[in-house]
This record gives structure tokens, sequence and C-alpha cells, in this order.
């Protein structure tokens, strides 16, 4: 259900996010500086509500009223996006939806933890990974449909975002029962440093591994640059991140439920060779591109959702959402960094460099995988 959830949302989000800027640009005549200034604000907020809202949720001891919240609050931000009429509403709608994704995300992979057992974790976040995933190829699809059907109707498309917003909250709702957790503690504040001193080492591990993996990604924008840059027509260009979820949504949920059966540093390890063979085929070019897009989505299937099962199995069940709001603002911290080294070494040293530097950077953290530590004895 938390899958579906996210998959509706998801559909929402991208049939507005595809659209917005242009629309920004060519209805209100908005400069890039400030649509810049506004994804830049909605970024932010999103990392820090990311830590707020999992340590709140370990502090409340209960998950979903945050989860309806943050969904509520994307859904909320799609009528209010259709109506607007000046760019401060549009980017007070924005700030809105990315808050409401900082708010449900760390509560939400802790409710998941919650509901599954140990032994189906992998299973559990690689098909909620997977549909989330359809939601993100769906999503431009029909925007790009509707946007033909309707005369490039603009506000048209961005009320008809609001019909899978909101039924994802009724989903929400009425169909995901939050579990009385027995072992669960109320905190009084997640974030003290004797609380802290739970999250032993192999989570702090976790959360180096999950920064180097983020490091070797970097944005997937540049997938669609490479394309353009080899010469793919600009109306083409959506089909490179449609090739690399249809990958990605297909193959994260079995590979979540391998991840159960087998030792996950190896699966880990091996993701990281993937996506080594991806950065070279994209640091060539030419016909092998689009090799190397598919080889991207196939990683994100290996690693994304047995990251999410390996921090919920390594932090302590009343630390969960804490534990998860750590790891997505560290991620995010340098999601922006990798992202700015990249967009340099494009424009200083050309197309493949970034590429090569995202395959040094993967066998970085492949060696950072042989000195995984053991936890200490828990009292």
């Amino acid at each position: 259900m938390l899958g579906l959830v996210s998959m509706l949302t998801d559909i929402s989000s991208e049939m507005v996010s595809g659209l917005l800027p242009v629309f920004l640009v060519t209805q209100l005549a908005v400069s890039a500086s400030v649509i810049g200034m506004i994804e830049g604000a909605a970024g932010a907020t999103t990392m820090l509500l990311k830590a707020f809202s999992g340590g709140l949720s370990d502090y409340l001891g209960r998950r979903k009223p945050l989860v309806l919240l943050g969904y509520g609050l994307s859904a909320a931000a799609k009528p209010l996006l259709a109506a607007a009429g000046s760019v401060t509403l549009i980017a007070s709608a924005r700030l809105m939806d990315r808050s409401g994704k900082g708010m449900r995300d760390a509560p939400r992979d802790a409710l998941i933890a919650d509901v599954t057992p140990e032994t189906l974790r992998g299973a559990a976040y690689g098909l909620r990974q997977a549909l989330d995933t359809v939601g993100a190829f769906v999503g431009p699809l029909l925007a790009m449909g509707l946007m033909v059907l309707w005369a490039n109707d603009y506000r048209a498309v961005f009320w008809a975002a609001t019909l899978p917003a909101v039924l994802a909250v009724f989903l929400l709702y009425f169909g995901v029962p939050e579990p009385a957790v027995a072992d669960r503690k109320r905190l009084q504040n997640p974030l003290t440093r004797a609380n802290l001193r739970q999250l032993q080492a192999p989570y702090w591990w976790l959360v180096a591994v999950g920064a180097g993996l983020t490091l070797a990604r970097f944005s997937e924008a540049f997938l669609v640059l490479r394309a353009q840059h080899d010469g793919l027509p600009l109306a083409w260009t959506p089909l490179v991140l449609i090739a690399m979820n249809l990958v990605y949504a297909g193959l994260a949920y079995p590979f979540g439920q391998w991840s159960d059966r087998i030792n996950p540093r190896l699966l880990l390890g091996a993701s990281l060779l993937v996506l080594m063979g991806a950065h070279a085929l994209l640091a060539r070019g030419g016909l092998g591109l689009w090799a190397g897009v598919l080889l991207w989505g196939l990683h994100m299937a290996m690693a994304q959702g047995l990251m999410s099962a390996l921090v919920a199995n390594t932090a302590p069940a009343e630390l969960r959402g804490t534990a998860f709001g750590l790891l997505n603002v560290a991620s995010g911290l340098v999601l922006l960094a990798a992202s700015t080294l990249a967009g340099l070494l494009w424009d200083r040293l050309g197309a493949p460099a970034p590429f090569v530097a995202g395959a040094g950077f993967a066998a970085l953290t492949l060696a950072l995988l042989l000195f995984q530590p053991s936890p200490s004895p828990r009292p």
C-alpha cells in the first residue's frame, strides 16, 4: 500500500516538475536565476525536514501522522500551482510540495521497517522503490500526452496532477494502519548525544557508504546532458530517464528479494562494479551511451532498496526515523556537492570528465566496503 501511495504521488509530482520550469519561462517570463533560487530553496527545505521528521516520529512513537501530513502537503500544493498567477504563489506551492516530501520520507521508510519482518525487508524496500519509479516515468509520459491532447494548456495538466495526489492521501489514510510496535520506546529527544550513541559503528559506516554512492552518481540530469551532447534531438531527451527508470522499476523488487537471501555486502559491491561500467560507457559516448544508461538503472535497482533495508536492520527500532533522516540529509548534502563538482568538470574538462570522476568515486566506495565494522553488544 505504501508503494502504491508513493507511485501515485510520484506520478503527480513528475507531471508538474517536468513542465514547471518551461511554464515559468514561457508564460510568466521568469529568469533562469529565479528558477534556480526556487529549486535551491525547495531542495534545502526537503533536506532539513528529512532529519527533523525522522527524529520527530521517534519522539512521538508514531509514524503515520507525519507520513500523512507529508503526502497531504504535496497534494495540497498541486491545485495551488494550477491556480497561481504570480511567481510568489508558485514558489510557495513548490516549497509546500518539497516540504511534504521532506516531512514524509524518513517516517515512511521507518514505518516500512515497523511492518516488515527483518527477513523480508530487502523485498519490501525493493517493492516500494519499484512502484515509486513506475511513477517517475509514467508521470512525464502522461504530462506529454495531456499537453498534446489539451493544446499545451499547462494549467489543465497541473489540475489533472491533483487527482493522483489526492488518491494517494486517501489510500494512505484508509489503507495503511499503523502497527503497535511493542519494543518501540518513546524518546524525550532522539537527537541527544546519549541516544545518538545507540547508532553504532555499522550505521555510521552505512552513512559513509551512502555518501560514497551519492558522490559516484551525482545528478541524473547529466545523463540527459550527455545524450544531448552526443546529438540526441531535444524532443527525445526524456527517453534517457524513461529508459533508465524502466530498468530500475522492473528490477528493484527482484533484487530486493535476492538481497534477503545473500550477503548484502556482495550485492552492494556488485552494484558498484555495474556503476563503474556505466560510467565507462557514458564517458565514451556513442552507441554505448544507451548501454550506460541501462546499467545506471541496473545499479539503482541493486543498491537503493538494499541500502534502506541495511539501515532498518542496523538502527534500533526506537531510532529508525532518526537514522533514516540523518542518512537522507547526509546524502542530500553530498548530492549537492557532487552535482556541483560534476558541472565544473564538464565545463572545464569536457563531457566525459564527470563520468571518469564518478567511476573513481565508485572504486573508492568499493574499497570502503572492505572495512565493515562489527556491532558492539547491546546492553
